[in-house]
């Protein structure tokens, strides 16, 4: 009930019997200093517990409030003592397509403490935030964005969103207007998901060449280190398309739509958690449907592009 006051969402889900998630929309434009120096303790905790011979400099990391005021956090905890074991920083980023700014939110870092990869969590960090933004935006589709060479979440991105490209039985070239995102995305938003100014980048099959150079090298991994993904065609597509010593990454582009929310719902999310799904993204539907509502009866001022009727 709570999220139906907020402008800025900050919920928290109960995903299993023994793990809660919250989810964060923006920290950085609200949170109290000390708030957002907790929050980003848990999440370097994860990032420990992942990744603990290496330092991540980009986006969450960066130590700089812009970068969390872009951010969408969902966070994982263990219920009973509140320790962090995974997370996904989404962004968002304003990318102009064909005149208008369009929002494209990039699906960012997922971090999984190793003991807690056998726990089915790829339904909360790669498609629950996801769907309450698509509940929140009225259920109007969006963009989104994936930069990776891991074969698992190449065929994540391209199972569970809507015309993805690349995809192994995608289309040969991508859409005119995917070119536009990739070309502006390329141009003004490399920090975002830690690619530097050396890195190039193959238009016509929307690879990014030697990526791992502006603070996520980290993450670079030999093709034997990747998650492979349970259909081969995912691994053999990454295998011949990307070169691994060298350091390249896909990116990728495709919509949240309601055919994708569909899909979500009835096949990925685990019946035990879809009655309090449910319930909780109803909630959050109806403040995208209630809150531009009491917003425009209120002629005292306006709200974004909301103006009062007199």
């Amino acid at each position: 009930m709570k999220s139906l006051t907020q402008s800025t969402l900050d919920a928290r889900l109960r995903v299993g019997a023994d793990l809660e998630t919250r989810i964060i929309e923006r920290p950085g434009c609200w949170m109290k200093e000390a708030e957002l120096q907790a929050l980003s303790k848990d999440l370097r905790r994860v990032a420990e517990a992942t990744l603990p011979r290496e330092a991540l400099s980009y986006g969450v990391f960066a130590a700089d409030r812009s970068r969390m005021s872009d951010s969408i956090i969902t966070l994982v905890y263990r219920r009973k003592d509140r320790h962090p074991i995974a997370f996904n920083a989404l962004a968002v980023m304003d990318v102009p397509l064909n005149g208008q700014i369009q929002q494209v939110v990039h699906l960012g870092l997922v971090l999984v403490n190793p003991e807690a990869r056998s726990k089915g969590l790829s339904w909360v960090l790669y498609g629950l935030t996801c769907l309450v933004i698509f509940l929140r935006n009225q259920l109007r589709p969006f963009w989104i964005s994936n930069v990776t060479q891991v074969p698992a979440v190449v065929g994540l991105v391209s199972e569970g969103f809507s015309g993805v490209y690349p995809a192994p039985d995608g289309p040969q070239s991508p859409r005119f207007d995917q070119l536009q995102l990739a070309r502006a995305i390329m141009e003004e938003h490399r920090h975002v998901f830690g690619v530097g100014k050396d890195a190039g980048f193959d238009e016509p099959h929307f690879i990014i060449t030697n990526a791992y150079t502006g603070g996520s090298d980290g993450l670079k991994k030999t093709y034997a280190e990747a998650a492979k993904h349970r259909d081969e065609k995912y691994n053999t597509f990454c295998e011949q398309s990307l070169d691994y010593d060298r350091g390249d990454d896909f990116l990728q582009l495709g919509q949240m739509d309601l055919a994708t929310a569909r899909k979500y719902l009835t096949g990925a999310v685990p019946r035990e958690s879809l009655r309090h799904l449910l319930v909780s993204g109803a909630l959050v539907g109806l403040q995208g449907l209630i809150l531009p509502l009491v917003y425009w009866l209120d002629s005292s001022r306006q709200w974004g592009g909301l103006r009062p009727w007199k």
